[in-house]
């Protein structure tokens, strides 16, 4: 059999207030109107966890600008709850948009991996979903993926399919994620997650035709280069032919299988056990993973490798 992995992860999110307004977005609120998560909140969760086989906590945020007075709290309540994370056994992975270089080198202390989605290179995007989000020029994202290179941070990037841009830009936004990993290789792996409409949003447009995934997903697998891993969000694929039809493809993982998927909360997850029953009746093995993979450990400093291999020793067939 062939193995599909995923990552039996539990979701933080520090704080859904943004200053981003992306139009397909049914995760923020205003800036100022939610409560930031407390590390005392965090450590009532993670010790409820611990028996929950749960790896990896996502940590995942809205936005504070930049320019903001609170940036620096916002950060350095990112870190604590990393930290935490990592003293009572779990290892975070921490996605919370653009980082200052100094900002995304102090995060990777207390991450065994970090991400950010390029989502997508085209520029008229700047006129459409992405009008009113400056943190989402491409050029910044593209430095993100450059910068996480240098300081040698086992990364995850991904493309938003279906929010206007032109089918053409997905070749050159996978170029582009292959041209940085062939420079640094720090991309473990790329997510092509569809647009899929939701409760919350403004665009309420139609989405992305899911029937075109398994296409992207073969354009993709022809220009990545094959240590970076394709992955996809099973709870966004509408049936299990298309699920195998991504995986003949070539998509290996299904990402983080969580209680909910905050970016995408109408849309929600299959039991470990029927997904698992789908993929062995067609021949692949679901398997569970670390939120670092094994290739992409070595970047990583000595405090965190050891929490790597206490986790592999607790979980003795995780990958």
């Amino acid at each position: 059999m062939q193995i599909i992995t995923y990552s039996p992860a539990y979701t933080i999110v520090p704080t859904y207030e943004c200053f981003n307004r992306c139009s397909y977005c049914n995760f923020r609120v205003d800036p100022g109107m939610d409560k930031w998560m407390t590390i005392d909140r965090l450590s009532q969760i993670l010790t409820n966890l611990q028996t929950k086989n749960i790896c990896e906590i996502l940590i995942l945020s809205g936005e504070v600008h930049p320019q903001s007075s609170r940036r620096q709290a916002w950060l350095d309540r990112i870190y604590n709850l990393c930290e935490l994370a990592l003293e009572l056994g779990f290892l975070p992975h921490t996605n919370v948009g653009p980082l200052s270089f100094l900002e995304m080198e102090k995060l990777a202390r207390v991450n065994v991996s970090m991400g950010l989605m390029l989502e997508a290179l085209d520029l008229s995007l700047l006129q459409g979903v992405h009008r009113h989000a400056p943190s989402k020029l491409p050029a910044l994202r593209l430095e993100q993926l450059d910068w996480a290179g240098k300081l040698k941070i086992p990364f995850t990037t991904g493309l938003l399919l279906g929010i206007g841009e032109s089918t053409s830009d997905w070749e050159v936004s996978l170029q582009a994620i292959s041209n940085l990993h062939d420079r640094w290789g720090h991309i473990q792996e790329v997510i092509l997650q569809p647009y899929s409409p939701g409760s919350q949003e403004n665009l309420r447009g139609l989405g992305f035709d899911i029937t075109k995934l398994p296409q992207v997903i073969r354009l993709a697998r022809q220009i990545l280069p094959l240590d970076i891993t394709i992955q996809i969000p099973p709870n966004l694929i509408p049936n299990p032919d298309l699920l195998l039809a991504c995986l003949t493809a070539g998509a290996r993982d299904l990402g983080g299988i969580v209680p909910k998927d905050e970016v995408n909360p109408d849309y929600h997850h299959l039991e470990l056990t029927t997904l698992s029953a789908l993929l062995t009746s067609a021949g692949w093995e679901l398997r569970p993973r670390l939120p670092v993979y094994p290739p992409y450990q070595h970047y990583l400093s000595a405090p965190l490798i050891a929490k790597i291999d206490a986790m592999r020793s607790k979980y003795l067939n995780i990958i």
